[in-house]
């Protein structure tokens, strides 16, 4: 088990686009190195490398609306045409660059390494009620499966973030209920606001919370009240290769009497120790699965997604159904 299915033709959140200057980016998706630039026709993403020989793109310039290639400075315009090949007469067109489909919504730059498929995101949150904001992380070594089981998982709170999300020895009923679709699964867990102080910070009573996976490498958390939604998260997991992630997070929440920047600046201080937390569980798992020469899953009683999960990994369709409620003990 490497890359999930269909991870080429998945649009992918890679940059956000103020990060996208006037200075070449260079970002690693699936394995495949590409270049994010700005030119004359706007924004556009190449597979990182010049046709001419194999040069990295991305430690070239933007001059004259065109991306120029350090080695040669062979010139490619934003459909990746070569415009110009220095010390030679005419442009050389049927020369180009390998381009890579780009798109900027939501203020993030998400790219599809086959470039040809329809712009398809989860469902988020939008309109004037509520506030945004992105978290950029940084790379972590991490294998995007266990990433995945990870923010999945209810029952690793209690240990990894034990007192910041729940609490290992001072546990509350909880009941789940799972709804799967042919091409995803969604988890139902009705209970009070977790005992970890983050949580209680945080949040007022809460109702319920939603988890909802979203092949091949997207996951939302939904956590509502008794007056609705209270936040959504919609994070992506995108695999730099197979032992590494860049995970990109979307944070919405209603709009309430407090500034926004005030909400952002609450939620990021308390919820980077909680990444760093996960960041250190899962560099251990890759490498420890590395040691072993490969992954070995043992199945517990509460483990009712993994089956799910790994089928639509493996880009296996699932049979709709709705199981539960289950009750567990969090």
């Amino acid at each position: 088990m490497k890359l999930p299915a269909h991870i080429d033709t998945t649009w992918l959140p890679v940059a956000l686009d103020r990060q996208v200057g006037k200075k070449p980016v260079k970002r690693e998706v699936a394995g495949i190195p590409i270049v994010l630039w700005r030119g004359a026709e706007g924004l556009s993403a190449f597979r990182d490398r010049c046709p001419h020989r194999n040069y990295p793109l991305s430690q070239g310039r933007v001059e004259a609306g065109r991306l120029v290639c350090p080695y040669h400075g062979w010139a490619f315009r934003g459909d990746g045409a070569c415009a110009d090949i220095p010390g030679c007469a005419g442009a050389a067109t049927r020369l180009k660059a390998e381009t890579v489909g780009v798109c900027e919504a939501f203020g993030v730059v998400f790219v599809c390494l086959t470039g040809n498929m329809p712009f398809v995101v989860p469902p988020m949150p939008e309109g004037p009620d509520y506030d945004h904001f992105w978290w950029a992380m940084k790379p972590e070594a991490a294998r995007v499966y266990d990433a995945l089981d990870n923010v999945l998982d209810p029952f690793h709170t209690n240990f990894i973030h034990d007192g910041y999300i729940r609490v290992k020895h001072r546990r509350q009923r909880v009941e789940q209920t799972i709804d799967v679709f042919e091409d995803g699964f969604e988890a139902t867990y009705v209970q009070d606001t977790d005992h970890g102080w983050m949580s209680r910070t945080l949040e007022g009573p809460r109702t319920r919370s939603r988890g909802r996976y979203f092949p091949p490498v997207a996951f939302q958390g939904r956590w509502e009240g008794p007056r609705g939604l209270t936040l959504c998260v919609t994070i992506w997991f995108v695999p730099e290769n197979e032992g590494m992630i860049r995970p990109f997070a979307r944070f919405s929440t209603p709009k309430s009497k407090g500034p926004a920047w005030l909400k952002e600046a609450l939620i990021r201080l308390f919820l980077f120790r909680v990444i760093d937390q996960d960041a250190d569980a899962l560099r251990h798992l890759r490498d420890n699965i590395g040691r072993f020469g490969g992954p070995r899953f043992g199945a517990g009683p509460a483990d009712r997604l993994s089956d799910k999960l790994m089928r639509l990994y493996l880009g296996q369709p699932l049979t709709p159904e709705r199981l539960g409620p289950f009750e567990m003990w969090l």
